[in-house]
């Protein structure tokens, strides 16, 4: 395997351990509202020097910026939400494991790319461990149906702007440049989203939990930046497949922090998840 086909799997892995620990803390603040809107308004500080020192997009890339930033804003309500009414051991990897299989069928049917037999293996595999982790607590009942209609709303949105950036990276001309001025975009749409609805009381109390909120949105910029790098050079859907590890640092961390029960059917979806790798990098060219 060449020394560029190494790096991707790693910054892809490096990303998943930080977006799980981004959301942990997310999780953590009881305001989710301030929370979101700290690691927002973070990582749009962190995207503002970012726009200073890398090119701008190619004209191309921006159509594919401005849906992305509408998607992702979307993504972001949605799993604020779904964090407001379940537990993070479960919402997280609905979220997160709806995705796989939709940037997986649709980087076929959409974008024309060519799946091997084995990657299509892995990320099945990988898929059916996700969705063991998510329901690993049994069927949820009426009163769940909320939270579980926000996690996979969640998960549509992460396909729709996996795809976007995985496209729209590869006619910018730089990857730096894509990932500041996607932030960028980003970041204050979603704050003024969040504004609109809770106005100036927002950030009242929220000197509590700024390291929290800072700390997540440095976390967030980076795992997000390795993915839009990797996708630059890799399979959009072995790369998705790859980033939804997350979830099982996710369960690690319901477990360890949250003091959730991981359980012999979530370990078993752990693990399954694994093998779905290992699966996925065999099959690598």
């Amino acid at each position: 395997m060449s020394e560029l086909g190494s790096a991707v799997p790693v910054a892809v892995l490096t990303a998943a351990v930080l977006h799980a620990v981004w959301n942990g803390l997310a999780h953590r603040i009881p305001d989710k509202l301030v929370g979101f809107t700290l690691i927002n308004l973070t990582y749009t500080a962190c995207a503002l020097v970012l726009v200073a020192v890398n090119p701008l997009p190619a004209a191309a890339a921006w159509p594919y910026l401005l849906a992305s930033t509408v998607v992702q804003t979307i993504s972001t309500v949605l799993l604020l939400r779904a964090y407001q009414l379940g537990d993070f051991g479960q919402m997280y990897p609905i979220a997160r494991g709806s995705a796989p299989l939709l940037v997986a069928v649709l980087s076929v049917t959409v974008l024309g790319q060519h799946l091997g037999t084995g990657e299509l293996v892995g990320v099945v595999v990988i898929s059916c461990g996700l969705i063991g982790l998510a329901f690993s607590q049994g069927i949820p009942g009426r009163a769940q149906l909320p939270a579980l209609a926000a996690a996979a709303g969640t998960g549509v949105m992460i396909a729709g702007y996996t795809v976007l950036d995985g496209s729209g990276v590869r006619h910018a001309g730089t990857v730096g440049g894509y990932v500041a001025w996607l932030f960028l975009l980003q970041g204050p749409t979603l704050v003024l989203v969040v504004w609109a609805r809770r106005g100036r009381t927002l950030l009242a109390g929220a000197g509590r939990v700024l390291p929290l909120g800072i700390a997540g949105g440095v976390l967030s910029l980076t795992a997000y930046g390795l993915v839009v790098w990797a996708q630059s050079r890799g399979s959009l859907a072995t790369v998705a497949a790859l980033r939804e590890t997350s979830i099982v640092i996710a369960a690690l961390i319901a477990t360890v922090v949250f003091r959730e029960r991981l359980g012999r059917l979530r370990l078993t979806a752990a693990l399954t998840v694994l093998g779905g790798i290992a699966v996925l990098e065999l099959a690598r060219p």
